[in-house]
């Protein structure tokens, strides 16, 4: 069998896009909208997912399902990936802080969108491969090996905050490096039982949490 061209990687990514609008219309009474957001989409439907995996793996990227990246964590399934950057309505020129790079998929398309990413990886090998793929792409993702329950106080406030990974409860740190009127992005909850959450922060400084849905996501690591 031949290898896969762009050419045919493109289809695959216009019918994962399909997919990911297809699971917005049947979760519309959970999310609230039957669409989603078209930044978003626009997003997703050019950054090329399949660079964001193994290379054994590039075939199997848009496949509507988690991939595995090593060091026993995944890439997000497209739609749960896409969901969790349409809910924090993001804008062009936000500051958004990423907890969990991975291999840089889910920055990759914050950054499409203009946004301005901060991303703390605790692996070193996936920060570093991350960071080659935001060079080779010419994305401006600033990307660090860190504790990422610590934020990143250099650069805080921030206007979003996006975790890949679950907890119980939303790392202070985390919320009090929210802007006022700032939203964090994540799944809370044990190993068994998660629900994917929006925590809004008022002018205040008061958090406010609303669950969207199951998930099921590996637990957030803290360097001791």
């Amino acid at each position: 069998m031949k290898p896969m061209t762009e050419q045919h990687l493109a289809i695959l990514r216009r019918h994962m896009v399909e997919i990911i609008d297809m699971h917005f219309d049947l979760a519309e009474e959970e999310i609230g909208r039957d669409a989603l957001d078209s930044g978003v989409r626009r997003a997703v439907a050019d950054v090329p997912r399949h660079l964001f995996v193994p290379e054994p793996l590039a075939a199997l990227a848009y496949q509507d399902t988690p991939l595995p990246i090593g060091f026993d964590k995944t890439l997000s399934q497209p739609f749960i990936g896409a969901l969790m950057i349409h809910l924090l309505e993001p804008e062009p020129g936000m500051s958004v802080l990423e907890v969990g790079t991975g291999l840089g998929y889910q920055a990759a398309v914050m950054a499409e969108m203009g946004l301005r990413v901060f991303s703390v990886e605790i692996v070193e090998e996936f920060a570093e491969a991350a960071g080659v793929r935001f060079a080779a792409l010419g994305h401006a993702v600033d990307v660090r090996v860190g504790d990422g329950t610590r934020g990143w106080p250099e650069h805080a406030p921030f206007d979003r905050i996006l975790v890949t990974a679950a907890a119980p409860e939303p790392p202070p740190a985390l919320v009090e490096q929210l802007t006022p009127g700032g939203r964090l992005v994540m799944p809370l909850g044990n190993k068994e039982v998660q629900q994917l959450s929006v925590v809004d922060k008022d002018d205040g400084g008061n958090a406010t949490t609303r669950d969207i849905m199951s998930v099921r996501f590996t637990q957030l690591e803290a360097m001791s």
